[in-house]
């Protein structure tokens, strides 16, 4: 996994625990400063990049992009694009 990547990573694993936290803090944690990082992120994509990787980046897929990134592409739902 190169440094985009797992900065990547590192930002949606961020963003589903503070989306947990979310469900039960008080006060709610904000998760706004976490999608921003992941537009600034996507803005900032290498060229060769995974197409999958930047397709799911593109449409907001954060879900999708969280386990293409730890292996596990293949419990990804095909959505109505075909990824």
């Amino acid at each position: 996994m190169n440094s985009f990547e797992r900065s990547v990573l590192d930002t949606l694993l961020e963003l589903e625990r503070t989306a947990v936290l979310a469900r039960t803090a008080q006060p709610k944690p904000s998760i706004l400063p976490l999608l921003e990082k992941l537009d600034q992120l996507t803005a900032q994509m290498p060229p060769d990049a995974a197409p999958d990787l930047r397709h799911y980046l593109q449409r907001k897929s954060y879900e999708k992009a969280r386990l293409f990134l730890l292996g596990r592409e293949s419990e990804n739902q095909h959505g109505q694009c075909g990824h």
